[in-house]
């Protein structure tokens, strides 16, 4: 079964054709730069863009970079204010005449990791954490979903939230090193084991293509195991998630 999976990041969307029963991703990758707004409207536009590019019809799956309960949107994140208490499934249904599933990214990274990847066969308390433009987080608990952790809108410091200090966008805008960032990332590591003690945390996102460049300077007393899907875990957990709310 194919359906077409959808990844909104802060800097661009990311989508594909996938077979949800296999897991394989069966066409190239399409980008589309997020709008600098960052607003509903031009979000909507560039998400039927990416259905026109596929020539897509079909049930459509996304990952939402913030909290969404139910198709509504309920935190801007790192989008504009003006997403707070959107039905975001009506307005991309409205926008592009299909039916959505937007769930939280990080939420459809983990499922897509548990299922097919990383976390498959992991038992208990597994946290998917993906580093980006912030820092998204899924938790699952013997393969279940436990939808809108937010680990990373933890404050820290002078922060308003801990992903202002230690997300990989921060390394970028800052030109931090892979030990000045990693050190970073290992005290939000540390402060979400304190809280949660999780079996395992699973990091995906981009910066874990470079995860020998860091692994060493991450300390936690939990199994570190880096995303095996890396950039399609978002798109590809989408699709699952579609497949799961339509068809059973």
């Amino acid at each position: 079964m194919e359906i077409l999976g959808i990844d909104i990041g802060g800097s661009s969307l990311k989508g594909a054709i996938v077979n949800v029963e296999t897991g394989e991703i069966n066409t190239a990758t399409h980008r589309i730069p997020t709008p600098e707004a960052r607003e509903p409207e031009g979000i909507a536009l560039a998400v039927k863009q990416m259905l026109d590019h596929f020539n897509y019809t079909g049930i459509v799956g996304c990952g939402f970079p913030t909290i969404v309960k139910n198709g509504i949107c309920k935190h801007e994140g790192n989008l504009s204010k003006e997403w707070v208490n959107v039905d975001v499934d009506a307005l991309f249904e409205k926008t592009t005449g299909t039916q959505f599933t937007v769930i939280n990214d990080a939420d459809a990274a983990g499922l897509a990791e548990v299922k097919f990847g990383a976390g498959r066969g992991k038992e208990g308390f597994v946290l998917m954490i993906t580093v980006g433009t912030g820092l998204g987080s899924g938790a699952y608990i013997d393969g279940e979903l436990i939808p809108n952790f937010e680990l990373g809108q933890i404050p820290y410091k002078d922060f308003e939230k801990i992903e202002e200090w230690a997300a990989s966008s921060i390394k970028t805008e800052q030109n931090l090193s892979y030990e000045e960032w990693g050190s970073r990332f290992n005290v939000f590591l540390n402060y979400i084991h304190k809280i949660l003690n999780p079996d395992v945390i699973l990091v995906g996102g981009g910066i874990s293509n470079d995860w020998d460049k860091f692994e060493k300077y991450l300390k936690v007393d939990t199994p570190l195991i880096p995303a095996e899907l890396r950039n399609n875990s978002g798109i590809l957990g989408a699709a699952i998630a579609a497949k799961n709310k339509h068809l059973f």
